[in-house]
């Protein structure tokens, strides 16, 4: 009877990469076994199935298993196909019903009652209970967790408040009515909520598990999870092993038997070891994105996020809306992304990316339509008109700041060429740390500065709320009582078409006042080998193998 060992060097597909090391075994070939028993003359060699193992590259060690603290990709890709929450992402990206198999909402739209699968259980056995998504959750709005993500709770009745050491954790409006039922309440109507619970950050907490060991989310063999797939080991810095998690309530959906990891943080070695057949699925190498664009193992799908550029309205020449219009006008997004960045990325044209879906059944990009785009003669007028509007006979200095990065470099220097040649204007270019760009930002010291977006769940209202007065993402001084108003209806709608219609007036009232322009929706692209099927890379960031297969 044949013996098969599966490979041992594995990978993974990254969203973000960290700066970190490569391990010294990456780019090694794997070591594999075969051992054959000798059969007795004249019986037949029974052969066993061969296992479906995918080789994966995480990138780097994850930041933490605990579902409240690792609020990173490098720790969702994983997190997500370990455990998963009441609700899950499908393969069209819309929140369905996972762990509780139905989801009751109150005629007020602010009660949720959630009854979990009765054969729902953690790897270990134990039962998935009610209790343990009331203890997930107010673990991660304890303020001594500082949980990164506990603010994606704050439309729960009394989250906020205890988060923020004003309330009790029992004022928080999380209840198990009984052992499989959970009851949530909201503050106001949230048509978004589903969406939300999605993120990794409201998976479940095995209580028991966690009194018993608060560290139960740092090894492998402590590790206890609910989803898909199992932590079986985990060499840290080097790499981590998922089996199949048999008592996961969907198990027969799951064609894996096993899932290794890699962490190696250079894409250049991950696209060889995807050479030598090391790994499943690799990234794209920058140098090399022109040459393997029309690869036929090159996988490119949106990923809900932009890079943009942010005005400072309260600074001259941008408090005068028309010069705003002018300048983003000038602005040629499909050279951009054709010569600049050079990845496969599509051109925006609207606050909003691709990778939402509305009630209609259609991207909310495709109904929202073009609302920005390059129009050089437009560009001259409204720059002209706006400076008259001022007084302007001379423009004030603009002078344009990114974070120090090759990549921001070479955006930030096609801007200033475009502004010179459409609208004659000199703009001067100022580069400043990482570390302390994004504060000074925060404190309006720029005038115009790059700027980037990644949702946390998938709503349009993730990003567009940015914008409302006071809020700490807004970044640009832009008030707008009509858009503020907007923002408020739209999080109090229950009607999804109506709300989905305002959604799209507040892309396009964003875009019509123009406190920012866009450049190019970010996607994901990867090489995948033609024996890989249905893994599924949410535009919300991050990957789903439940639905994987490898022949």
């Amino acid at each position: 009877m044949k013996k098969w060992l599966s490979l041992f060097v594995v990978a993974l597909f990254v969203l973000v990469l960290s700066a970190c090391t490569a391990t010294k075994d990456a780019g090694e070939k794997p070591s594999t076994e075969t051992g054959g028993d000798k059969e007795e003359a004249g019986t037949e060699t029974e052969s066993l199935p061969t296992e479906k193992v995918l080789h994966l590259n995480n990138g780097n060690e994850p930041t933490s298993f605990d579902p409240s603290v690792g609020f990173d990709a490098v720790s969702w890709n994983s997190l997500n196909n370990l455990m998963e929450g009441l609700v899950r992402l499908s393969k069209d990206h819309l929140a369905e019903p996972a762990t509780a198999e139905k989801v009751d909402v109150s005629d007020d739209g602010l009660t949720y009652t959630f009854t979990i699968h009765d054969d729902a259980k953690w790897s270990n056995g134990d039962p998935v209970l009610a209790s343990d998504f009331v203890y997930g959750w107010l673990h991660m709005l304890n303020p001594e967790t500082a949980s990164p993500a506990a603010f994606l709770a704050y439309f729960i009745e009394g989250a906020e408040a205890y988060n923020s050491g004003t309330g009790t954790a029992d004022a928080v409006a999380i209840k198990a009515v009984e052992d499989k039922v959970l009851e949530v309440k909201l503050n106001t109507p949230t048509e978004a909520f589903l969406n939300i619970v999605t993120n990794p950050s409201f998976f479940p907490v095995n209580e028991k598990v966690a009194t018993e060991n608060p560290t139960w989310f740092a090894e492998a063999d402590s590790f206890v999870g609910n989803g898909p797939f199992k932590l079986a080991a985990w060499e840290h810095d080097v790499s981590l092993t998922f089996e199949k998690n048999e008592h996961y309530w969907d198990a027969d959906t799951v064609k894996l038997d096993k899932v290794e990891w890699a962490m190696v943080d250079d894409t250049n070695t991950e696209y060889q070891m995807y050479k030598t057949g090391e790994l499943d699925v690799s990234d794209v190498p920058a140098e090399l994105a022109d040459q393997l664009m029309n690869d036929p193992e090159l996988k490119n799908v949106d990923q809900a996020g932009l890079y943009f550029y942010r005005f400072n309205v309260s600074q001259e020449p941008f408090t005068n809306k028309k010069i705003r219009q002018a300048f983003g006008l000038a602005v040629n997004q499909q050279e951009i992304v054709e010569f600049v960045t050079k990845n496969g990325e599509k051109p925006a044209e609207g606050f909003v990316p691709y990778g939402f879906i509305g009630p209609d059944g259609k991207e909310f990009r495709e109904t929202a339509g073009k609302l920005t785009g390059f129009d050089a003669e437009k560009a001259k007028t409204l720059l002209a008109e706006g400076m008259t509007e001022e007084g302007y006979t001379e423009l004030p200095e603009v002078v344009l700041t990114y974070s120090t990065n090759e990549a921001h470099k070479k955006i930030a220097e096609a801007l200033q060429s475009k502004f010179k040649e459409v609208l004659g204007v000199d703009v001067a270019l100022q580069n400043v740390e990482a570390s302390v760009f994004g504060a000074e930002q925060k404190e309006f010291k720029y005038q115009l500065s790059r700027s980037s977006f990644l949702f946390d769940y998938a709503d349009p209202v993730n990003a567009l709320e940015s914008f409302i007065t006071g809020s700490s993402m807004n970044r640009t001084t832009w008030s707008n009582p009509d858009f503020d108003k907007l923002i408020s209806d739209i999080k109090n709608e229950t009607d999804e078409a109506k709300r989905w219609a305002m959604l799209i007036e507040a892309d396009a009232l964003l875009m019509e006042e123009m406190p920012i322009f866009p450049i190019y929706y970010y996607n994901q692209v990867t090489l995948e080998k033609p024996s890989v099927s249905g893994i599924v890379r949410h535009p919300v960031g991050y990957l789903d193998l439940k639905w994987a297969d490898k022949n």
